[in-house]
């Protein structure tokens, strides 16, 4: 019988390449997404189960775990991303308040919600990983205060969910390219500085998470647990 896998954020970029390494592997993979729109196409195109779902929303959350049913072997929490840019003219306490609200929100929200309503579907032996960044150690902002929280609140699961033989983990990405985080806004003069940041001279790409993240979820990773994973080509060595 085939693991069954979910995915958050599954439509694009680190989430579409993890569902895709799954898949290929036989597992029952189902992705979520906060769009109908997008996530019917993906699903299709990807030959996998799509769901949409706003995981900073309860009610919807409570409500894809009920869809799910059955037992669940893997979660990876890809949902996330920059948070909006006020809007012009906003007051610096209203703008700050808007970026650090919706970056806790679609970065550690999202995750603690999804994981919480699945947690008990969880199979022994089943493995969590949820998609962090380099931004948390590295001048990241509202979004890098995000992740940071992302990593001290898988601590915390991981120490619940290991008498149960869940693994948890935080894989810490760099530049991933081919994705939508920058929002189209990506210079090549940016580009090159990311990938020069980097011990191998080159961004990372979503198959290097998906690949981690893979791992993470194999037999060969029973005893890693608690750990944030550098997974950004030697980028968080550089400063």
């Amino acid at each position: 019988m085939g693991r069954t896998v979910l995915v958050t954020g599954g439509t694009s970029g680190i989430g579409r390449a993890t569902a895709a390494r799954f898949a290929a592997e036989g597992a029952d993979v189902v992705i979520t997404g906060r769009r109908p729109e997008t996530v019917e196409p993906a699903a299709a195109e990807l030959g996998v189960r799509g769901l949409a779902c706003d995981a900073t929303r309860p009610g919807e959350v409570a409500a894809l775990a009920e869809e799910l049913g059955g037992r669940l072997d893997v979660l990876v929490n890809a949902a996330g991303g920059l948070p909006p840019v006020p809007a012009a003219g906003t007051p610096p306490l209203e703008a700050l308040a808007q970026e650090l609200t919706a970056s806790v929100a679609a970065n550690v929200l999202t995750a603690a919600l999804t994981t919480t309503a699945v947690r008990d579907r969880l199979a022994s032996g089943g493995t969590v990983v949820s998609i962090g960044s380099i931004g948390a150690e590295r001048r990241g902002g509202s979004y890098g205060a995000a992740k940071a929280a992302l990593a001290a609140w898988n601590l915390t699961l991981a120490a619940e969910m290991g008498p149960r033989d869940v693994t948890c983990n935080v894989i810490s990405s760099g530049y991933v390219a081919d994705t939508n985080f920058f929002r189209g806004a990506m210079t090549e003069e940016r580009h090159r500085a990311l990938a020069e940041e980097t011990l191998l001279k080159r961004p990372g790409t979503p198959g290097d998470i998906a690949e981690t993240v893979f791992f993470l979820a194999s037999p060969g990773a029973r005893h890693i647990t608690g750990q944030t994973i550098h997974v950004n080509g030697g980028a968080f060595t550089t400063r």
